[in-house]
């Protein structure tokens, strides 16, 4: 059994350290007292229906607390999952926090191994090595799904550790014992610290580019008077092509499209390119062509109805129809919300809604990212380009 500290509780921090302490020791660093109350009292604050399943059936040494000078003095592993948001400025992750944590292991711990689960720029692990004159800082991209991250990390696609030591190894081992499959069937790679950055970046710019293709045949579509459903299925039998990724949406949002596509294209900026900065320009160029298409019906009251990405999440952290919400006020057009989930009663100074039915009688026309049954009996006031009734 190993003592394992996380650090940060967000989406990342808490699947892994679910994961982890079905078998090992872990702790979760959170500055959040709420998400600390949340985790010692084994409740989930993430809507997962399988996490808290896990809390309520499985015997896990998972604990929280915030930080304090000892927190990493016994630690065998320290799991960097701090949020790195996109700096509109410098065109660079704000890696600040995975900074301080790096620096106060080292001080406390050096014989530790650090391993850095935030999405980082390219080079930033071997610079924290140099920094730090020791090779046992490590990146290991995550690939989870919001509404299924414990599900993901229960059955990983893929895991990658960025070194290939054996201390690598170990952490790479490490967290596929703990999966439900067995471990030949858990596909390791183990590569330099900078190709899984890469890796990372790459992955999730892909997964953009597939919506922002979707989107943009789903404009087309509605543009000429297509019908969008059979032209998508047609494409997406093929199998070089597949049917993954191919729901039009009001564009890619989220924690991480957003930014890893910008950071990916500031990366590119001595490398000459045009598909990546086209992913980028396509995303804003779909909530134009949405935005466009409800003001020219000229609603007196738009309804938002939820500002969460897609079904079984919490988050609206980024999410396309906040861009699209902003140009529609632009125009003087009032704006109303039903999100179930916020605790705020207003976003940018349009009015949430907790009567779903009232919500529905004031709004002329109502915008739904993810058709749900809960607006099926308004459908006449309904404008969504979900096709496929799926994320």
């Amino acid at each position: 059994m190993k003592n394992i500290t996380i650090v940060g509780g967000g989406y990342v921090g808490l699947s892994l350290g679910v994961l982890l302490s079905q078998k090992n020791k872990v702790e979760i660093i959170e500055i959040d007292q709420q998400k600390i109350d949340f985790i010692n009292q084994k409740k989930s604050y993430i809507d997962e229906e399988l996490m808290q399943e896990f809390f309520d059936t499985k015997e896990l040494n998972l604990s929280a607390k915030q930080s304090d000078s000892k927190c990493y003095k016994k630690s065998d592993f320290v799991i960097v999952a701090t949020p790195t948001d996109y700096d509109e400025e410098t065109n660079f992750f704000n890696v600040e926090s995975v900074e301080n944590v790096i620096n106060d292991v080292m001080k406390s711990n050096p014989e530790c191994m650090v391993i850095i689960k935030s999405t980082i720029p390219v080079g930033f692990t071997e610079r924290m090595r140099q920094k730090h004159h020791t090779q046992k800082i490590y990146f290991s991209p995550e690939f989870l799904r919001e509404g299924s991250s414990l599900n993901d990390n229960l059955d990983p696609s893929r895991i990658i550790v960025g070194g290939k030591d054996k201390n690598a190894e170990e952490f790479a081992k490490l967290l596929a014992e703990n999966t439900i499959n067995t471990l030949p069937s858990t596909k390791i790679i183990l590569m330099d610290s900078t190709e899984a950055e890469a890796v990372k970046l790459f992955s999730n710019t892909y997964l953009a580019m597939r919506v922002a293709f979707f989107n943009e045949l789903d404009s087309y579509c509605e543009s000429y008077g297509l019908r969008a459903y059979d032209v998508i299925n047609g494409v997406s039998l093929d199998n070089r092509v597949g049917n993954h990724y191919n729901n039009p949406s009001f564009g890619y949002g989220g924690y991480c499209l957003p930014k890893d596509t910008k950071q990916l294209l500031a990366n590119y900026e001595n490398v000459p390119n045009n598909i990546i900065k086209a992913i980028v320009e396509a995303n804003s160029t779909r909530k134009d062509f949405i935005a466009d298409s409800i003001i020219q019906q000229k609603p007196k009251v738009v309804g938002i109805y939820r500002l969460v990405m897609k079904k079984g999440s919490d988050n609206y952290r980024f999410s396309a129809v906040l861009g699209i919400m902003k140009r529609i006020k632009a125009k003087g057009i009032k704006v109303i919300i039903y999100e179930p989930t916020s605790l705020a009663k207003d976003i940018y100074n349009s009015k949430i809604l907790d009567d779903l039915d009232e919500f529905k009688k004031q709004s002329c026309i109502i915008l739904a990212n993810r058709n749900e049954e809960a607006i099926k009996d308004v459908s006449d006031k309904v404008y969504t380009r979900d096709i496929f009734g799926e994320n």
